[in-house]
Protein backbone atom coordinates (compact mmCIF):
# COMPACT_ATOMS: atom_id res chain seq x y z
CA UNK A 1 0.00 0.00 0.00
CA UNK A 2 1.51 3.55 -0.94
CA UNK A 3 1.96 5.81 1.90
CA UNK A 4 -0.25 9.10 1.46
CA UNK A 5 0.23 10.47 4.59
CA UNK A 6 2.48 10.79 7.83
CA UNK A 7 2.01 11.03 11.34
CA UNK A 8 4.62 12.62 13.68
CA UNK A 9 5.04 12.04 17.39
CA UNK A 10 6.35 15.57 19.36
CA UNK A 11 8.76 15.10 22.18
CA UNK A 12 11.75 12.72 21.02
CA UNK A 13 10.75 12.54 17.84
CA UNK A 14 11.03 15.75 16.11
CA UNK A 15 11.60 18.33 19.00
CA UNK A 16 13.57 17.66 22.36
CA UNK A 17 13.54 19.34 25.48
CA UNK A 18 17.10 20.83 25.75
CA UNK A 19 18.38 23.70 27.64
CA UNK A 20 21.05 24.48 29.57
CA UNK A 21 19.31 25.17 32.59
CA UNK A 22 17.81 22.20 32.76
CA UNK A 23 21.18 19.95 33.24
CA UNK A 24 20.60 20.07 36.85
CA UNK A 25 17.41 17.94 36.76
CA UNK A 26 18.32 15.81 33.10
CA UNK A 27 17.39 12.76 34.22
CA UNK A 28 13.82 14.00 35.47
CA UNK A 29 13.25 15.66 32.30
CA UNK A 30 13.89 13.11 30.77
CA UNK A 31 11.27 11.18 32.84
CA UNK A 32 8.64 13.49 32.34
CA UNK A 33 8.74 13.74 29.03
CA UNK A 34 8.87 10.24 28.47
CA UNK A 35 5.60 8.60 26.56
CA UNK A 36 4.77 6.04 29.31
CA UNK A 37 5.75 5.67 33.32
CA UNK A 38 5.13 7.08 36.20
CA UNK A 39 7.99 9.23 37.34
CA UNK A 40 9.95 7.79 40.45
CA UNK A 41 9.24 8.38 43.36
CA UNK A 42 6.33 10.52 42.55
CA UNK A 43 2.73 9.57 44.78
CA UNK A 44 0.27 8.69 42.00
CA UNK A 45 -1.23 6.21 40.52
CA UNK A 46 -0.50 5.08 37.12
CA UNK A 47 -3.87 6.00 36.44
CA UNK A 48 -3.45 9.56 37.24
CA UNK A 49 -0.29 9.86 36.08
CA UNK A 50 -1.26 9.13 32.38
CA UNK A 51 -4.17 11.02 32.83
CA UNK A 52 -2.18 14.51 33.17
CA UNK A 53 -2.00 14.33 29.07
CA UNK A 54 -6.14 14.76 29.14
CA UNK A 55 -5.66 17.89 31.50
CA UNK A 56 -4.12 20.98 31.62
CA UNK A 57 -4.48 21.32 34.73
CA UNK A 58 -3.08 18.14 36.17
CA UNK A 59 -0.53 18.42 33.87
CA UNK A 60 0.67 21.22 35.60
CA UNK A 61 0.02 20.14 38.84
CA UNK A 62 1.36 16.89 38.78
CA UNK A 63 4.68 18.27 37.09
CA UNK A 64 5.27 21.38 39.45
CA UNK A 65 4.28 17.90 42.60
CA UNK A 66 7.37 15.59 41.13
CA UNK A 67 10.14 18.97 40.62
CA UNK A 68 9.07 19.99 43.84
CA UNK A 69 10.28 16.52 45.12
CA UNK A 70 13.30 16.53 43.09
CA UNK A 71 14.46 19.82 44.92
CA UNK A 72 13.39 22.32 42.48
CA UNK A 73 13.85 25.54 43.88
CA UNK A 74 10.99 27.02 41.78
CA UNK A 75 8.95 24.53 40.75
CA UNK A 76 6.40 26.51 38.89
CA UNK A 77 8.94 28.73 37.30
CA UNK A 78 10.34 25.63 36.06
CA UNK A 79 7.40 23.81 34.93
CA UNK A 80 7.03 26.88 32.68
CA UNK A 81 10.04 26.64 31.36
CA UNK A 82 8.92 22.83 30.06
CA UNK A 83 6.08 24.26 27.89
CA UNK A 84 7.99 27.20 27.22
CA UNK A 85 9.03 27.08 23.26
CA UNK A 86 12.74 28.36 23.48
CA UNK A 87 13.61 25.17 25.62
CA UNK A 88 12.37 23.12 22.74
CA UNK A 89 14.79 22.00 20.13
CA UNK A 90 14.29 20.89 16.66
CA UNK A 91 16.01 17.95 15.33
CA UNK A 92 18.38 19.08 12.26
CA UNK A 93 16.31 17.59 10.08
CA UNK A 94 12.26 18.20 11.33
CA UNK A 95 11.90 21.03 9.00
CA UNK A 96 13.26 18.76 6.27
CA UNK A 97 11.11 15.84 7.00
CA UNK A 98 7.48 18.45 7.85
CA UNK A 99 8.14 19.59 4.21
CA UNK A 100 7.17 16.34 2.41
CA UNK A 101 5.13 17.08 -0.35
CA UNK A 102 2.27 14.22 1.66
CA UNK A 103 -0.36 15.30 4.29
CA UNK A 104 1.14 15.45 7.94
CA UNK A 105 -0.52 14.96 11.56
CA UNK A 106 1.18 15.53 14.59
CA UNK A 107 -0.29 13.23 16.83
CA UNK A 108 1.08 14.11 20.73
CA UNK A 109 0.69 12.89 24.36
CA UNK A 110 1.15 16.50 25.41
CA UNK A 111 -0.88 18.93 28.11
CA UNK A 112 0.11 22.03 26.27
CA UNK A 113 -0.63 23.58 23.29
CA UNK A 114 2.51 23.28 21.46
CA UNK A 115 1.52 24.77 18.40
CA UNK A 116 4.04 27.55 19.97
CA UNK A 117 7.14 25.54 19.29
CA UNK A 118 6.43 24.71 15.80
CA UNK A 119 5.33 28.91 15.38
CA UNK A 120 8.72 29.78 16.95
CA UNK A 121 10.51 27.20 14.82
CA UNK A 122 8.85 28.67 11.65
CA UNK A 123 7.24 24.82 11.19
CA UNK A 124 3.31 25.10 11.89
CA UNK A 125 2.14 25.56 8.49
CA UNK A 126 4.03 22.65 7.28
CA UNK A 127 1.69 20.36 9.17
CA UNK A 128 -1.90 19.76 8.59
CA UNK A 129 -2.90 18.86 11.61
CA UNK A 130 -2.51 19.02 15.37
CA UNK A 131 -4.00 15.95 17.35
CA UNK A 132 -3.38 16.57 20.76
CA UNK A 133 -4.21 14.08 23.68
CA UNK A 134 -5.56 17.19 25.89
CA UNK A 135 -7.59 18.23 23.17
CA UNK A 136 -9.01 14.58 22.19
CA UNK A 137 -9.55 13.57 25.29
CA UNK A 138 -7.39 10.64 24.53
CA UNK A 139 -3.70 9.37 24.35
CA UNK A 140 -1.59 6.98 22.80
CA UNK A 141 -1.23 3.87 22.53
CA UNK A 142 -5.06 3.98 22.22
CA UNK A 143 -6.11 3.29 18.65
CA UNK A 144 -8.75 6.26 18.33
CA UNK A 145 -6.28 9.15 18.26
CA UNK A 146 -4.88 7.31 15.38
CA UNK A 147 -7.65 6.39 13.39
CA UNK A 148 -8.79 10.83 14.30
CA UNK A 149 -5.34 11.96 13.04
CA UNK A 150 -5.83 9.82 9.85
CA UNK A 151 -9.82 10.52 9.17
CA UNK A 152 -8.44 14.43 9.05
CA UNK A 153 -5.59 13.47 6.85
CA UNK A 154 -7.98 11.80 4.11
CA UNK A 155 -6.47 8.55 4.35
CA UNK A 156 -7.18 4.75 5.40
CA UNK A 157 -4.90 4.32 8.27
CA UNK A 158 -3.15 1.64 5.98
CA UNK A 159 -1.66 4.31 3.92
CA UNK A 160 -0.54 6.29 7.29
CA UNK A 161 3.09 6.00 8.53
CA UNK A 162 3.39 6.55 12.05
CA UNK A 163 6.91 7.66 13.09
CA UNK A 164 7.85 7.93 17.11
CA UNK A 165 10.10 7.46 19.64
CA UNK A 166 8.09 4.82 21.42
CA UNK A 167 7.07 1.31 20.66
CA UNK A 168 4.72 1.14 23.76
CA UNK A 169 3.05 4.49 22.42
CA UNK A 170 3.72 5.26 18.87
CA UNK A 171 3.62 1.58 17.92
CA UNK A 172 -0.18 1.54 19.13
CA UNK A 173 -0.52 2.64 15.39
CA UNK A 174 -0.31 -0.88 14.02
CA UNK A 175 -3.51 -2.06 15.73
CA UNK A 176 -5.18 0.07 12.82
CA UNK A 177 -2.90 -0.69 10.46
CA UNK A 178 -0.77 1.82 10.17
CA UNK A 179 3.10 1.08 9.30
CA UNK A 180 5.18 2.17 12.38
CA UNK A 181 8.88 3.28 12.52
CA UNK A 182 10.33 4.39 16.17
CA UNK A 183 13.47 6.69 15.87
CA UNK A 184 15.99 6.98 19.09
CA UNK A 185 15.05 10.27 21.26
CA UNK A 186 18.66 11.10 21.36
CA UNK A 187 19.90 14.74 21.83
CA UNK A 188 19.55 16.88 19.23
CA UNK A 189 23.27 17.08 17.93
CA UNK A 190 23.40 13.32 17.34
CA UNK A 191 20.52 12.67 15.07
CA UNK A 192 21.02 13.98 12.36
CA UNK A 193 18.89 12.91 9.94
CA UNK A 194 17.22 9.87 11.42
CA UNK A 195 13.54 11.09 10.18
CA UNK A 196 14.74 11.68 6.68
CA UNK A 197 16.18 8.23 6.66
CA UNK A 198 13.08 6.62 7.54
CA UNK A 199 11.06 8.63 5.44
CA UNK A 200 12.99 7.69 2.03
CA UNK A 201 12.30 3.90 2.65
CA UNK A 202 8.18 4.53 2.87
CA UNK A 203 8.18 7.46 0.26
Amino acid sequence: MTIRAVLFDFSGTLFRLEHDSLHEHAELMRALTAPVGVVEGLDVSPEEWERRDLDADLHRSLHVTALANAGAADPHGFYDNLISPPFWQPYPDTAAALGTAIPTAVVSNIGWDIRRVFDRHGVRHLVDEYVLSYEEGVVKPDPKIFRIACERLGVHPSEALMVGDSEEADGGAAAVGCRVEIVPPDPTGERPDALLEVLRKHI
